[in-house]
């Protein structure tokens, strides 16, 4: 396909990667090489589907569950390169390519998914498959559900509406997505500060007109009323997704969503989450009447992180400046590396063979204890304009039998100077071994399928691994490793670690507050109909809808929601809608997971082992309250969270 003609050279994509572990060759693509090979890969993933329909042979696992898992292989590599790079190494041209991909890779989808002749082989695995493996099992139940969640049971008025709703709905996630780095990069422009700095400022600038002035321009991100406006944008993609639950016979989107989720419905994410708030704000309320004191008049929304910065120092005698040069981000990353090594056995290298996309970027290989291959990672750290807000884990290449993962890491740290390197905050601290515990999820894996593999886990259990993970970050024996200050080697101090331990249970009202709030909102929002939201026409009524959200859950006016609604990222472009209760789930888990760590020791092995096996091996290839189970035996214990968060 796409044989070179004209002594053109043939099209990247098209070609054999002859690279160290077949990792992408960065240098030699071009964004002219995208559309060709997207163009490329639906064709060759067309023709691959209509052989399996046309298979006169009996459905198996092997002819159509199997056979359409590998029925893609160009539009996998291209995908994994492009919409790792449109999100960390972006440009005016990849975004282009995204506005003009985006539909025909959204048609292709409804396609294949609403094809009945294609769900007929499907659903015939599916009943027959109580002699299949259990990792095979799940493989077919997910594909099995992914067709009657996709329209596949629709009359075909429903489904021409499903599919033109579902192609409308991407367009406008990436247009979201797109605005809002641009209203990131305006902010920066305005405030001389990036998005991934705010918290840092907030906490530091003495001067209150200045907190007002930043705290304004970060909250209205995406609701300027200009060209980069997310407010229609924001009821259009409600309204469809509402729809789209309705014609599939779900009463509003948050149904639809949590229908095959651990959590299983709104009303028990909803009964789950506002006990959290209550004990929130029981703390943050207790909180306000201590940084009143030292403020000496009413504490407001951007007064709230400078304050309770000055109560922690009083507190705990904790600056974050002291801790700062403990915390150098290569440093952070030998910890990172270091904890993983320690409780999995493996081993982690830089692997300079291996081309990387930006010059910021750093390779690495994983290994076995064996020597056999993990997997290829690259670590992208710094914050630059071309990259969306935020950190994240992703896949340039899926895990499967034969065949390892290629990771990334992307985060927003402060970039390193030529005379002073990238220092960390804690928090900052936290999210690299956050980000990590989600590639050992996709590095550990051992499936045989790349549906069930790595993360390809149920949304409210993915980020289990990843909050785990968050707890070698203090442990001693990995700070002994890591925090050492960057101007003369000297080890963190172990008062300071101290410090930072007791303070880490601080300010948590806020910081839990303020994550629980956006869940709820995020619920709100898609537990409302179609008819329900007909009442919203502007920016306006979506100010009033998330006040009076706000009012009834018992968020305070001192606190706003982590993420409103103009730049909430996660339920609008990211894949956590009705679902940003995840991470307070999840932590509950993981909590409970951590809580049997320390009973054994931290570093017991047959502990880690059993880990390793039940949870990050397995991934998605059985249900993950079983998997819970196996390793706990019982189901986790809510409290957990409370106790861990100081909210008991």
């Amino acid at each position: 396909m796409l044989a070179a003609c004209n002594n053109q050279p043939q099209n990247i994509f098209l070609q054999e990667w002859d690279t160290p572990y077949g990792t992408a060759p960065f240098s030699k693509i071009s964004v002219a090489d995208y559309l060709p090979a997207f163009k490329a890969g639906l064709e060759e993933q067309k023709a691959n589907i209509q052989k399996i329909i046309d298979n006169p042979d009996a459905p198996t696992f092997e002819n159509t569950i199997l056979a359409y898992e590998k029925a893609s292989p160009i539009l996998d590599k291209v995908e994994g390169v492009f919409f790792n790079l449109a999100e960390s190494d972006s440009t005016p041209e990849m975004q282009a390519v995204e506005e003009e991909v985006t539909p025909m890779l959204t048609d292709a989808s409804n396609e294949i998914m609403m094809n009945e002749a294609l769900f007929a082989r499907v659903k015939a695995v599916y009943e027959q498959s109580a002699s299949l493996t259990r990792e095979q099992q799940m493989v077919v139940k997910k594909l099995y559900e992914a067709f009657e969640r996709n329209g596949v049971g629709l009359d075909p008025d429903g489904k021409k509406q499903f599919a033109e709703n579902a192609t409308r709905l991407a367009t406008l996630s990436q247009k979201f997505g797109q605005n809002l780095l641009a209203e990131n990069n305006a902010f920066k422009e305005a405030t001389g500060i990036t998005v991934s700095e705010y918290y840092d400022f907030m906490s530091a600038c003495d001067d209150r007109s200045k907190r007002e002035q930043v705290f304004k321009a970060y909250s209205s991100r995406g609701n300027n009323g200009g060209e980069h406006d997310n407010n229609a944008i924001v009821l259009e993609i409600l309204k469809l997704r509402a729809k789209q639950s309705e014609l599939l016979g779900y009463p509003n989107f948050a149904a639809f969503q949590l229908s095959n989720k651990m959590a299983g419905t709104p009303e028990t994410v909803d009964n789950f989450l506002q006990p959290i708030m209550d004990a929130c704000m029981r703390s943050a309320k207790a909180q306000i009447k201590e940084m009143e004191q030292i403020a000496g008049h009413k504490i407001e929304a951007w007064d709230w992180m400078y304050y309770a910065e000055k109560l922690r120092a009083q507190k705990y005698a904790l600056d974050e400046s002291q801790t700062k040069p403990y915390f150098q981000a290569d440093s952070v990353l030998k910890g990172v590396f270091t904890a993983a090594e320690r409780i999995y056995g493996i081993k982690i290298e830089e692997a300079p063979e291996v081309e990387v996309y930006n010059p910021e970027v750093k390779a690495y290989k994983l290994s076995n204890a064996d020597g056999s291959l993990l997997g290829i990672f690259y670590r992208d750290y710094y914050v630059r304009p071309t990259k969306r807000g935020g950190a994240w884990m992703n896949n340039f290449r899926e895990q499967e039998t034969g065949v390892r993962p290629i990771i990334v890491n992307v985060c927003n740290f402060p970039a390193p100077s030529a005379e002073v390197p990238s220092q960390l905050t804690i928090d900052n601290v936290q999210t690299a071994f956050h980000e990590f515990g989600h590639a050992l999820h996709g590095f550990l894996t051992q499936c045989n399928y790349v549906s069930v593999s790595g993360t390809n886990v149920s949304r409210d259990f993915v980020e289990m691994f990843s909050q785990f993970n968050e707890n070698f970050a203090f442990v001693p024996e990995i700070l002994a490793v890591y925090a050492k200050d960057y101007r003369n080697g000297e080890p963190i101090p172990a008062e300071l670690v101290e410090k930072i331990r007791k303070a880490l249970q601080f300010n948590q009202g806020f910081a839990a507050g303020e994550t629980c709030a956006a869940s709820i909102l995020d619920m709100k929002w898609h537990e409302l109909s179609s008819a329900q939201l007909e009442q919203f026409t502007d920016a306006q009524s979506i100010r009033d809808f998330e006040t009076k959200v706000c009012a009834d859950m018992g968020l305070i006016d001192e606190i706003i929601p982590r993420y409103r609604t103009p730049y909430f990222n996660h339920i609008f472009n990211s894949g956590y809608s009705a679902g940003y209760y995840s991470y307070l789930w999840s932590e509950v888990l993981a909590v409970d997971a951590w809580e049997k760590f320390k009973e054994d020791g931290i570093f017991n092995k047959a502990t880690a082992d059993a880990f390793r096996r039940t949870f990050l091996e397995k991934g998605g290839s059985e249900e993950p309250m079983v998997l819970y189970k196996q390793f706990r035996g019982a189901e986790p214990n809510p409290s957990a969270l409370m106790r861990a968060r100081g909210l008991e």
